[in-house]
């Protein structure tokens, strides 16, 4: 700049002429027309040094494929680049579409993508959890973490999606984590979707107790309908991982909170439409769950059935209490199986094991003359 700038003040001197302040600051004739002009146009700002990169770039994403992107991030907030490309190539699979990384750069240059905060995730412990095989293999539900509509009232979200598809089987603005809330709208999905085989859930109420068993009424009523509950670890949310990234989703559909739980429901119903039908899935290949989900063939039994107990087996009829008479002794096995029978069998190791269906649920210490927790794996019976 300091040369460029004498070279301006010796060229107005009128001391030089063109060809000899070319040769004494060792520039072409050329380039000493090119800085007097840009003084005279911009001033001392025009001898600045430019970017030599080309104006216009020959691999440059067109512009019309520029705002196609931009124009559905807008309309989608929440959809990353690859959902984004997936559903321009679905709406016009003539057009060339960049990968998307290059969709990922160019929301970024539109300042559309904030950087996203790094999180230290605790590694996965999936145990004996079942890992979904085909559509209603497994079925993960839980409540959502309650929120302050706008008349006051509090909200706490019901939400049942298969694991293998992805699929929102239930979503409802349910008002607490009471078993008469839950259980309608589970009767309702088993009705219209069949059974699953395997229902997944924390720790909370109303799925599990803190008691020797574990039992709920809720759970009671899944057994007599054929379906095994699993239980993640306490305190490992990441086991159900894929219903908690849902949650992360379902966000959309509670900010800012609607003014009633009407509005809430309202909302819900036009996001699960949404979620199921429309929205690109990437553990799916960026289809939408629904492309993926077919209702179970196991329907919903209109009786619930009852347990078929060997012979050899004792069967005790449980009291409102919770408690079974065995042996003399008043045994305490759980208030939600009041009413319900129990069968006790004699295990291999000498155990008294006692079931409810084909699930055992405890062990009879003879000692204490107590329930225990049964072992992870199960006491073989003795057979007759």
């Amino acid at each position: 700049m300091d040369q460029r700038i004498k070279f301006i003040a010796d060229q107005r001197s009128g001391l030089w002429t063109m060809t000899e302040l070319c040769d004494r600051y060792e520039i072409s004739r050329k380039t000493g027309y090119k800085w007097l002009e840009r003084y005279r146009l911009e001033g001392p700002g025009g001898l600045a040094e430019r970017s030599h990169a080309a104006r216009v770039h020959g691999r440059a994403t067109p512009r019309h494929i520029v705002d196609a992107i931009v124009g559905l991030r807008l309309e989608r907030p929440s959809w990353g680049p690859r959902k984004i490309v997936s559903r321009l190539e679905a709406r016009q699979g003539d057009v060339d579409w960049p990968s998307a990384s290059t969709a990922g750069e160019i929301l970024k240059r539109a300042g559309l993508v904030s950087s996203r905060r790094v999180r230290r995730r605790a590694p996965p412990r999936m145990g004996q959890l079942t890992v979904p095989r085909h559509a209603n293999h497994v079925w993960a539900l839980d409540h959502k973490g309650w929120i302050r509509l706008g008349d006051g009232s509090r909200v706490e979200p019901f939400t049942v999606t298969d694991g293998f598809s992805r699929y929102l089987i239930s979503l409802a603005a349910t008002g607490s984590t009471q078993y008469g809330e839950c259980q309608p709208l589970l009767e309702r999905a088993f009705r219209e979707y069949g059974l699953p085989q395997i229902i997944r859930s924390d720790n909370g109420s109303p799925f599990a107790s803190t008691g020797t068993t574990g039992l709920t009424a809720l759970s009671v009523w899944w057994i007599k309908l054929g379906i095994r509950h699993e239980r993640i670890d306490p305190g490992h949310p990441q086991q159900n991982g894929r219903h908690e990234r849902f949650h992360l989703t379902l966000l959309e559909a509670m900010r800012p909170p609607p003014p009633t739980r009407a509005a809430q429901a309202r909302r819900f119903s036009a996001f699960a439409r949404d979620y199921n039908e429309e929205r690109p899935h990437e553990a799916l290949g960026q289809r939408p769950p629904a492309s993926c989900y077919q209702p179970s063939p196991r329907e919903m039994p209109r009786r619930l059935p009852k347990p078929d107990y060997p012979s050899e087996a004792a069967v005790r009829q449980v009291r409102s209490n919770g408690e079974i008479k065995w042996r003399g002794d008043l045994i305490h096995i759980c208030s939600a199986l009041g009413g319900e029978a129990v069968a006790v069998e004699e295990t291999e190791d000498g155990a008294w094991q006692v079931r409810f269906f084909d699930v055992p649920i405890g062990i009879i210490d003879q000692q204490t003359r107590k329930l225990r927790r049964c072992a992870s794996a199960a006491p073989q019976l003795i057979k007759s």
